[in-house]
């Protein structure tokens, strides 16, 4: 019989959010469940998943000339919400219990990876690659300026809608070539 307390994974893992065991976090589960989870809630005119979301993240880090360690925290900062969904910035500020149990599983799910050390100035420039990416992501998708000055952006952003495998490969082919440079 199921716990309660978990998910089924796409992979058959029993998955406790709020209690993570580091055996359980498979990148297959993370790149498939991504791929499949719209950003912005959905309101954006077209789909847009986390995953692809985080395809660009890794992808405008290499171009701004970050390490590979950055390049692969890019690609998995949003890697929790594979198991805890989605919850957008305005609501998660005042769900306080939610952030501790996404930081810990984030925390867990960095060090599964081999990158749980990042240094502060490695923290933020996979903050300033995201901060990005948002901004453009909702002037492309959905009309609205977030900042008032446009950071800037080295990748062509592409927004494009894609099957959702295509970024499901995409993620794991950019997952296996940070690893391979750390």
């Amino acid at each position: 019989m199921r716990n309660s307390n978990n998910i089924s994974t796409i992979n058959g893992v029993e998955f406790n959010p709020t209690e993570p065991k580091l055996s359980d976090i498979l990148i297959e589960d993370i790149a498939h469940a991504l791929s499949y989870l719209c950003r912005a809630n959905g309101h954006f005119k077209s789909f847009y998943s986390i995953a692809q979301h985080s395809v660009n993240c890794c992808l405008e880090a290499k171009l701004r000339g970050y390490s590979a360690r950055v390049q692969l925290a890019c690609l998995l900062h949003d890697a929790s919400e594979a198991y805890m969904s989605d919850i957008t910035r305005p609501v998660k500020r005042q769900l306080k219990d939610y952030c501790v149990f996404e930081e810990r599983l984030q925390d867990l799910i960095f060090e599964k990876f081999g990158i749980g050390d990042l240094t502060p100035e490695e923290k933020e420039q996979v903050k300033s690659v995201d901060d990005c990416m948002l901004y453009h992501e909702f002037i492309r998708l959905n009309g609205a300026a977030l900042f008032e000055a446009p950071p800037r952006m080295v990748i062509d952003l592409d927004v494009s809608e894609y099957p959702f495998s295509h970024f499901e490969n995409e993620f794991i082919r950019l997952f296996s070539d940070c690893r391979k440079s750390l």
